[in-house]
Formats: C-alpha cells, sequence, structure tokens
C-alpha cells in the first residue's frame, strides 16, 4: 500500500481521534455535544458557503507568523476531520465559543504561559469586529473562525504537553510527550457544549499542580508589592526575625499541614528532635527552620551561607521558578498508572504511589553535577529485581577510575573483589556480589536506553547528607528491602533471606509491571506544602529565559 503523505496521515489519524470523541459524547453522564457546522446558516450567510471559503483560507499556504508550521498543519488536519466545517461560528457569528476561548488565553499567565505567546488583540478584534454583522461574507466568516482555530489548537498544545520542547532547552527531559492524547485531547474538547469547562481540563488536574498555581499568583502578588526586604549578616535578630516570616507563604500550605509548627523536614527522629529543641529555645531559629526546610536546606536553625543566599532569591525569581516547574508538571503524562515509583531528582527522594496513596518514602543518592554523571529524566517500567548481582563496571568507569588503582596497586582488584572477565572481544572488570558490593545486595531493573537503574549500596552514610548527587547517575536507595518488599509482593523475612543468604546474581521477575518516572522539580509539593530546592543540574534557567521569551505560539510539536 502507497504510503500515506503526512499531512492525509496527520488528518487520519485526527478523524480516528473525532470518531472516539463522538462514540465518548454518547455515555450517559456527559455534557451535551457540540456538532460544528449544524446551523444552517451564520448571520446571514448559507452554511454550505463557508466550507470552501475555510478550504481556501487553509489551503493558500498563507500561515499567519505567529503560528508555527507544525501547528498550521494541525490546523488544517483538523478543518478536514469535520469536512472544512467552521468550529466557532455560530448563528449569531463568532460569540460564546470564541469568547470562551479568548478568556482562557486571558489567564494563561496563571499557568505561568505568556499571553504575548498569543494574538490576542486579533482575536478579540475578530469577536467583536463590525464586519462580523449581518453584512459578513464567507470570507470573512472563514477567515475568523481559521484565526480562532489555529489560537486554540496552540493554546491547547500547550497546555495538554507544554509551551516548550525540552530538548531545545538542555533538560534532559525523555518522558513521553504525549503528542497522540494531545491531538484526542484537541479534538474531544471541540466536541464539548462547555467550552470553558473543556479548556479547563486540559491543563493538570493534580492537586500539585494546582498547588504550584495558587503559588505563582501569591508569589506574583509578593513581586508586585515590592518583594521582600534583603537579608544581611549584620541583621538583628528582631529584623531578621521579620524578614524570615515575611518570606513563609501559608496560603500555599494544604489544610491538613498548616499549622505553623507542622514542619516536614524529612530527617530522622533524632536530629528532628536536635533541631526541634534548638527552634523552641529562639523564635528565630523556629522561623529559620521553617524556611530552611521549605527550601531544601539543612535545617539548623542558623543563618549560615547556603540560607541567606536562599533568602535573598527575589519574589520575582521565584515565579520564574514556580512557572518553570509548571510546564515541566505539562510535560508529564497526565496518568501515571495506579501503582507507581516517582524519583524528583533535586529532592534527593523515592516515593511509591498505589490507588494514589503513596506507600513508601525514602531518601536517595543521585547522579552528581560533573558533566556525564547527572541523572536523566525519563520513564519506563521496572520488570525484575536481582538479588546479590555482580556490578559490571563500564568501560568508561573502568578505564578512568578503576584501571589507574590498579596500576598503582596491584592488589587493589582482590581487595575490592573484583575480577576480570571476557565480554565478546573486550577484557571487562565485574565486581563479585556481597556486602562491599557498589550495588548493594539488590538492585531494581527497568531496562532504558540510560542504563539507569535503582539499587542497593554499601554507602550508607550517604543518605545522612543533605546534598546526595554522588553517583555515576543510577540512582541508590536508602530502604531497599522494603522496596523489595513492595515491588515483589514478598514479606520481610523473604527479602532478607534473599539479599543475605540467597544465590548470587538471582533474577526476580515482578509480578507485574511498574512504572518508575525519573523528574526533576526545583519546586514542588511534599505532604500538601510548597517545597524549593536546589537546581542541582543548572536547569531552570533556559527554561525561565525561554518561556518569558516565547517566539511561537506552539514550540511542541
Amino acid at each position: 500500500m502507497a504510503r500515506l503523505p503526512r499531512f492525509t496521515a496527520r488528518a487520519a489519524l485526527l478523524a480516528l481521534a473525532v470518531t472516539a470523541a463522538l462514540d465518548g459524547c454518547s455515555t450517559k453522564g456527559k455534557r451535551a455535544r457540540y456538532t460544528p457546522g449544524a446551523a444552517a446558516k451564520v448571520l446571514n450567510v448559507d452554511m454550505g458557503a463557508i466550507p470552501p471559503a475555510i478550504a481556501a483560507r487553509v489551503d493558500s499556504g498563507t500561515r499567519p507568523n505567529w503560528v508555527s508550521k507544525e501547528g498550521w498543519s494541525r490546523v488544517g488536519s483538523l478543518y478536514k476531520s469535520y469536512n472544512n466545517n467552521p468550529l466557532w461560528l455560530e448563528e449569531r457569528g463568532a460569540k460564546d465559543r470564541a469568547a470562551a476561548l479568548i478568556d482562557a488565553i486571558k489567564h494563561a499567565p496563571d499557568h505561568g504561559l505568556e499571553t504575548s505567546a498569543y494574538p490576542l488583540a486579533q482575536l478579540e478584534a475578530v469577536v467583536d469586529a463590525k464586519r462580523l454583522t449581518d453584512t459578513a461574507s464567507a470570507r470573512t466568516l472563514a477567515d475568523a473562525d481559521v484565526m480562532l482555530t489555529s489560537a486554540y489548537v496552540a493554546y491547547a498544545s500547550d497546555m495538554l504537553i507544554g509551551q516548550i520542547d525540552p530538548k531545545k532547552v538542555s533538560q534532559s527531559w525523555f518522558t513521553g510527550s504525549g503528542v497522540k492524547e494531545r491531538d484526542s485531547s484537541i479534538v474531544a474538547a471541540l466536541q464539548d457544549s462547555d467550552m470553558t469547562a473543556a479548556l479547563a481540563a486540559m491543563a493538570p488536574q493534580d492537586s500539585d499542580y494546582a498547588v504550584l498555581k495558587r503559588a505563582l499568583a501569591r508569589y506574583r502578588q509578593i513581586a508586585a508589592a515590592g518583594g521582600w526586604t534583603p537579608v544581611t549578616q549584620g541583621m538583628s535578630d528582631s529584623l531578621l526575625l521579620r524578614a524570615v516570616h515575611a518570606r513563609h507563604v501559608p496560603e500555599m500550605s494544604d489544610s491538613s499541614h498548616s499549622g505553623e509548627t507542622d514542619i516536614h523536614t524529612g530527617l530522622d527522629s533524632a536530629t528532628e528532635a536536635a533541631h526541634a529543641k534548638r527552634a523552641a529555645r529562639s523564635p528565630l531559629a523556629a522561623e529559620l527552620v521553617r524556611f530552611q526546610t521549605h527550601h531544601g536546606l539543612s535545617a539548623t536553625g542558623k543563618l549560615d551561607k547556603e540560607t541567606l543566599a536562599a533568602l535573598n532569591i527575589t519574589a520575582e525569581q521565584r515565579v520564574q521558578q514556580i512557572a518553570a516547574n509548571m510546564e515541566r508538571h505539562r510535560w508529564l503524562p497526565r496518568t501515571l498508572g495506579s501503582r507507581y515509583i516517582y524519583v524528583n531528582v533535586p529532592s534527593f527522594r523515592l516515593d511509591a504511589y498505589d490507588s494514589g496513596q503513596k506507600v513508601l518514602s525514602m531518601r536517595v543518592v543521585v547522579g552528581s553535577e560533573y558533566q556525564g554523571r547527572t541523572t536523566p529524566t525519563f520513564s519506563d517500567s521496572m520488570e525484575v529485581a536481582v538479588f546479590r548481582p555482580y556490578w559490571n563496571i563500564t568501560p568508561d568507569i573502568q578505564r578512568l577510575e578503576i584501571e589507574p588503582k590498579v596500576a598503582s596497586n596491584p592488589g587493589y582488584l582482590e581487595a575490592e573483589n573484583m575480577e576480570y572477565y571476557k565480554d565478546g572481544g573486550a577484557t571487562r572488570i565485574r565486581q563479585r556480589p556481597g556486602g562491599k558490593n557498589a550495588l548493594g545486595l539488590v538492585k531494581f531493573l527497568f531496562p532504558n536506553d540510560f542504563n539507569i537503574y535503582l539499587h542497593d549500596t554499601p554507602a550508607k552514610t550517604l543518605f545522612a547528607q543533605d546534598n546526595r548527587a554522588a553517583s555515576h547517575g543510577c540512582i541508590r536507595v536508602e530502604k531497599p528491602a522494603e522496596l523489595a518488599q513492595w515491588v515483589l509482593g514478598w514479606d520481610a523475612a523473604r527479602v532478607d533471606a534473599a539479599m543475605n543468604s540467597g544465590a548470587d546474581n538471582h533474577t526476580v521477575k515482578l509480578p507485574h509491571k511498574i512504572p518508575v518516572y525519573i523528574v526533576y522539580f526545583t519546586a514542588y509539593v511534599r505532604d500538601g506544602e510548597l517545597v524549593f530546592a536546589d537546581d542541582l543540574y543548572g536547569r531552570d534557567d533556559a527554561l525561565e529565559r525561554q518561556l518569558a521569551t516565547p517566539t511561537t505560539v506552539t514550540a511542541a510539536t
């Protein structure tokens, strides 16, 4: 069979999405369905005259300068799927549905998007234009409808999969873009008689995104009011107390975590108790602990160098940081699954979820900041656990780290329980299973292009550090036995036996694959509260700059 041209293939895919959307709209409980082109006339123009005018406009090849090539192609495909019927025109012209679209675009900044990316003034002029009266022609109506559709496709795409392509701003973000889901949602929303609700549903619906959205509004208010008083080392305790307190934004707290003393540090109980004791002796220390807790800092209650730097980050900078992380939320799939593992690299934490509930949480060690050692952002499915594994040392680590040590100390391999082995024609080095093994007593594999996996470690002391960026890219877990119990459904005794007295390099297939999401959020929600983290790999700046100056209506394709 001849291969379909790209344009025709996309139109065919959108046609399938139209069919699915139409079928879905017949489900009991759904809102009434809107049918494009159902009116006999638009103003005084026969409906039959409008589709040819729309086809001529789209096929002219002249796209508005604010629409990307990909966006214009998608507009054409959408019209072809609907036989070039108008998608926004009603008997009275471009009214209610168009007004809902324009209102959504006006509120795009609420989601961290720039309205400058959309031709808002032109859209308002189209809806309010005097020519869209009883003297309107098929051509002017077609022009208006095509402009509205172009803006709709752009806005919907930006909300559904993000305004910025992560590959273009050095994000090392390889989680699926959801392009197919985007196209289906664009079609389905057009079937909805309530365009306001349909557009609102395009934003991420999870509670974390809602917290970030509220935070964005609140920090913008703070920035507009002049921001915060700068903090210096020589400040009096009373002035410092006021300055630190001013940076607490209680409106961001979930109702169940809004108490001033309800601090979720994630520290071990002994350290937490010591900080609580210090804070009890000093209101300033208590305020500093609260600030440090919500800014990814060691909760010492002291004005150290890191805390001083964080206190002097402006409200406007926080606005940009929150907006960047809202964009990252749009890069994620809308549904993560009923049972999944979620690792946020800048927070150095792993959380496991089952049916929407967090059932397991632990500290992790992630890739260091050095080039070639950072942990990439991606998702895949965990398939197996390997107990008492070998560590097959990569060629780069072997050449750069192990072989120089062997050259200076011939007994190094034996001392580290390592051995040579043949891998095809190459001579490689691996570490035998056991307590000294760098992977510990169990590893968890989710096959991927980056050779990244979760694993135990003998270096337990690293979990006590605040900055836990110390690996070659793989992720070391604080509670490997508990994680093994959860992914395999085994009891503690069985896992303990497999780790400590079982067969070497024993692979166990998971009863069900479990999605693993490795993400990068420097503004995130923990226990209902907003937390800022250090931009570990320096990825925020490029994204923030691009969000502030979008060059086209939509950069994601």
